[in-house]
């Protein structure tokens, strides 16, 4: 396994081998000893897995008083993947960072608890696979909304569609002051 460090600290590009032949390709997603030879030593409690259209954007979400760390992981087709440092006391706090990741390459991505997380499918049909190191909780979910002029995220695609929960999120500001209360 290949580990990229990305510019938001603990968050990781994660590259596994890719075994080709004849009859397709053979990988392993997810060998706990080897993530925790690369420092992901969280335990891995919940898979979730969503399909998404062309343009979809599903963000951006997190979790409030237990955070998620988060093994992110494209099945099928294409996205532009986006995490958002929402650590008070983090360095990096308030910045995002973007990176694509498809079916076609064996790429993964790491999140730690404290960052929110959103994505934009780029192809029909896409599959998203994602391990979280603490279980959903409706009443703790948080979100802001995904064209935040404070932000300022570059999305690939024009034509977004959200869900009618994401297009009424807050502002990146009022989760702010949310956070800073706790």
């Amino acid at each position: 396994m290949t580990i990229t460090e990305t510019s938001l600290a603990g968050c990781l590009l994660l590259e596994q081998q890719h075994f080709h032949d004849s009859r397709g390709f053979f990988t392993e997603l997810y060998v706990q000893q080897r993530f925790q030879q690369a420092g992901i030593t969280l335990p891995l409690v919940q898979d979730n897995l969503s399909q998404s259209k062309r343009g979809v954007i599903r963000g951006m979400h997190f979790q409030r008083n237990k955070p998620q760390g988060k093994l992110i992981s494209v099945l099928k087709g294409e996205i532009y993947d986006v995490m958002v440092d929402i650590r008070p006391n983090s360095n990096t706090f308030g910045q995002w960072q973007g990176i694509y990741l498809s079916a076609d390459q064996p790429r993964q991505l790491w999140l730690p608890p404290g960052f929110a997380h959103g994505f934009q499918a780029l192809a029909d049909d896409t599959l998203v696979f994602y391990k979280t190191s603490s279980y959903y909780d409706a009443n703790d979910e948080g979100a802001f909304y995904v064209f935040d002029t404070d932000l300022a995220i570059t999305w690939p695609l024009q034509a977004a569609i959200l869900s009618a929960k994401d297009q009424q999120a807050p502002s990146f500001a009022s989760i702010c002051r949310t956070l800073a209360e706790n």
